[in-house]
């Protein structure tokens, strides 16, 4: 912050409301991101805090968001998380059934979806993931791409990314309960 950063990615809703709450009306122009998986129980708490959730990957949570954004009269931007490698320990709707959840999370829940994000899976080459994921924003005319981490945002970069998460690069490995 000390440098200018405003920009803000969070793993887990609980983590950001003891960081930010706080601090949010001194930070002008702070802009908060969930990119960590959202449990429906938790979307009032998402919506309250954060401006991006980059993790909507089924239609329960897409109600969820849309009931918890007219309850605050708050509606953050979405990103579609895509599991582009069908791996099961990772959340993602499957590339195969994301045009639905993107057009019902638009027409039916109202959200403002403005693009996707996805995690490759790590031992596998993730420019191909990268271009399935492209491909799809292109397809739904959809101009964000949240793809790349600290390991592979230059291949991600390549691949028309419009943001990248390298908190493990500026900070180090999470620390795990």
């Amino acid at each position: 912050m000390a440098t200018g950063q405003r920009v803000f990615g969070e793993n887990r809703v609980q983590e950001a409301q003891g960081r930010w709450t706080e601090r949010i009306a001194d930070l002008p122009g702070l802009e908060l991101r969930l990119i960590g998986p959202l449990q429906t129980n938790k979307a009032e708490d998402a919506v309250a805090l954060f401006d991006v959730i980059e993790t909507l990957d089924r239609e329960k949570l897409a109600r969820a968001l849309a009931e918890a954004a007219h309850k605050r009269g708050r509606s953050p931007r979405i990103l579609v998380q895509v599991n582009t490698g069908a791996e099961p320990q990772k959340a993602g709707v499957p590339p195969q059934a994301a045009d639905a959840l993107i057009a019902s999370a638009r027409d039916v829940y109202g959200l403002t979806v403005e693009g996707l994000m996805c995690i490759p899976p790590a031992d596998q080459d993730p420019q191909p993931h990268f271009a399935m994921l492209r491909a799809l924003a292109e397809r739904n005319d959809l101009s964000v791409l949240s793809m790349g981490m600290s390991g592979d945002y230059e291949a991600a970069i390549r691949c028309g990314a419009t943001h990248v998460r390298v908190g493990t690069a500026l900070f180090g490995e999470r620390n795990r309960p």
